[in-house]
C-alpha cells in the first residue's frame, strides 16, 4: 500500500493530469450538448422539445449515480470507479457520435451520465491521495480552475466543432482524450484501503427514486403540471424511508455520518446555497441581458464571460490561500463579495455602460471562485480518509442540488413576473450568497469553539 499523503513526484503530476482531463471531458459534454441541440432535433426529425432528453438524460444519470458510485469507490476502490466510470463514458461516447435516431442518443447519453457520474463521484477522493495534506487546497483550486475553463470555452468548442463538421463530432471527440486518459490513469492513480462492508443495493434504488422524482418533480412544477407536485410527495417519502435506513449503518451510502461533523455540514450547505445562486444568475443573466439591458445575442455572449474567467483566475489562488488561512473566512469573504456582484447586477440602469456589467460579472467571478476551493477543501479534509469516497460524492451532489434549485426558482420567478423575472432571479441569487456568507460564519465559530474547548 502506498504512502497516505500523497504521491511522490512526478507521479503526482501524472495522477492530476488523468483526473483533470476525465473532468474536463464530463464538463465539456454538459456544456456543449446545449449547443449542438437545434443541429441534432433537425438531423433526427426530432421536436425541440423532445431534444431536451440529450440534455436531461444526461443529467439525471449523473443525479441518481452521483452517492452510490462514491460509496462503491469506498469498498472496491477510488482508482477502480474512476477508471471504469472514464471507459463508460468513452464507450457510450462512441455511441453517441454513432447514433441514428433520438431514443439511440438519449440511450447513450444515459450511460455517459453513469460514466461521468463516477468520475465525478471518486474525483475528489482521488485528489486527496494524490497530494500532500499541506498542498491539498491548492490541487482543489487546480479541479475548480478545470471546471470553470471547461464551462467557459464549452460553447465555443462547440461551436467551433459544428462550423467545421457535424454534430456526431462533438462526441466522437472524446475517443482520442478518453484513451489518453485511460492509459495515464492506469499507470499514476494512487491506490487505496478499500472499506469491508457490503454495497447496499436497497439503499442504491432508493437513492435514484429519491434524487430521480425530486428533480424531475421540481422541474414539472415550473410548467404548473400536478403531475409535478405527486413526483414530489413520492421523492420525499422516498428520502425519508433512505434516511431512517441509512440512520442505522456505520458506513451509509448517503453519508448521514459525516453530515453529523459540523464542519462538513456547515460546507455542504454553503456549497448548495452558492451553487443557487449561481445557478439563478446563469440561466437568468442572458435574458436580463437581452429583453431588459436590449443587448444583442453576441454582446450577450461576451458579456457572460467575464464571470468564468474571473473564476479561473481566483481559484487556484484562494485554493493556495485555503492551505495557510481559515477556509471559513475565506469563504464568508467570497460569499459577500458574490451576493455585492449580484446585487449591483440587479440594480442596473437600463441604459448601463458595458464596463460596469463587466465589472459586475467579473465581481460575481471573483466572489465565486474565492468561495468554491476554500469550501470544497473544507469539506473533503473535515471527513475521515476513509471515507473520502462518501464526502467527494456529497460535494458533487450538493452542487446538482444547488443548480437544480437554481434553476426551478429561475422558472418560478419568471412565471410569477415576466417582465421583472430576471431582476428578482438575481436578487434571489444574491440572498443566497448572503445565506452562504452566514453559514459560513456560524462554521468560523464552530472551529473556534472546538480548538478551545476540545469538543
Amino acid at each position: 500500500m502506498e504512502a497516505t499523503d500523497g504521491l511522490p513526484t512526478p507521479r503526482r503530476y501524472w495522477a492530476i493530469s488523468a483526473i483533470v482531463l476525465a473532468i474536463t471531458m464530463a464538463v465539456l459534454d454538459g456544456a456543449i450538448a446545449n449547443v449542438a441541440l437545434p443541429a441534432i432535433a433537425r438531423d433526427l426529425r426530432a421536436s425541440p422539445a423532445a431534444s431536451i432528453w440529450v440534455v436531461n438524460a444526461y443529467q439525471l444519470a449523473i443525479v441518481v449515480s452521483l452517492l452510490p458510485f462514491a460509496s462503491l469507490g469506498d469498498i472496491v476502490g477510488y482508482r477502480r470507479v474512476f477508471q471504469s466510470g472514464l471507459l463508460v463514458f468513452t464507450l457510450a461516447s462512441l455511441g453517441c457520435a454513432l447514433s441514428g435516431s433520438l431514443v439511440g442518443l438519449t440511450l447513450a447519453r444515459i450511460l455517459q451520465g453513469f460514466g461521468a457520474a463516477a468520475i465525478m463521484s471518486v474525483n475528489a477522493a482521488l485528489v486527496r491521495f494524490t497530494y500532500p495534506n499541506r498542498l491539498l487546497g491548492r490541487a482543489i483550486g487546480i479541479n475548480a480552475l478545470v471546471v470553470a475553463l471547461s464551462s467557459a470555452i464549452g460553447p465555443t468548442v462547440a461551436s467551433a466543432i459544428l462550423s467545421a463538421g457535424s454534430w456526431p463530432w462533438l462526441f466522437a471527440i472524446n475517443l482520442p482524450m478518453g484513451c489518453i486518459a485511460l492509459l495515464i490513469a492506469n499507470r499514476a492513480l494512487p491506490h487505496t484501503e478499500r472499506s469491508r462492508h457490503p454495497f447496499d443495493l436497497t439503499s442504491a434504488l432508493l437513492n435514484a427514486v429519491t434524487f430521480g422524482l425530486l428533480i424531475i418533480g421540481a422541474e414539472s412544477m415550473t410548467t404548473g403540471s400536478r403531475l409535478g407536485a405527486l413526483a414530489l410527495a413520492g421523492g420525499l417519502a422516498a428520502g425519508v424511508v433512505l434516511v431512517r435506513r441509512q440512520l442505522s449503518r456505520t458506513s451509509p451510502l448517503v453519508p448521514v455520518d459525516l453530515l453529523r461533523i459540523p464542519v462538513f455540514a456547515f460546507s455542504v450547505t454553503a456549497s448548495i446555497c452558492s451553487f443557487s445562486a449561481q445557478m439563478l444568475a446563469f440561466v437568468s443573466l442572458p435574458f436580463y441581458f437581452q429583453d431588459v439591458l436590449g443587448r444583442s445575442q453576441l454582446e450577450t455572449g461576451l458579456l457572460m464571460t467575464p464571470w468564468p474567467v474571473a473564476v479561473a483566475v481566483m481559484a487556484p489562488i484562494a485554493g493556495r490561500l485555503a492551505d495557510r488561512f481559515s477556509a471559513a473566512i475565506l469563504c464568508g469573504v467570497g460569499s459577500v463579495i458574490l451576493s455585492m456582484g449580484l446585487t449591483l447586477l440587479a440594480l442596473l440602469p437600463p441604459h448601463a455602460a458595458s464596463s460596469t456589467i463587466v465589472c459586475g460579472m467579473a465581481l460575481c467571478g471573483v466572489g465565486f471562485g474565492f468561495f468554491q476551493s476554500p469550501n470544497n477543501r473544507a469539506m473533503i479534509s473535515a471527513a475521515p480518509k476513509a471515507r473520502s469516497g462518501g464526502a467527494g460524492g456529497m460535494q458533487a451532489t450538493a452542487r446538482l442540488l444547488g443548480q437544480t434549485c437554481g434553476a426551478t426558482l429561475v422558472a418560478v420567478a419568471f412565471r410569477t413576473s415576466s417582465s421583472h423575472g430576471p431582476t428578482v432571479a438575481l436578487g434571489v441569487g444574491a440572498g443566497f450568497a448572503a445565506t452562504a456568507a452566514v453559514v459560513s460564519t456560524f462554521r468560523h465559530h464552530r472551529q473556534v469553539d472546538v480548538q478551545v474547548t476540545g469538543r
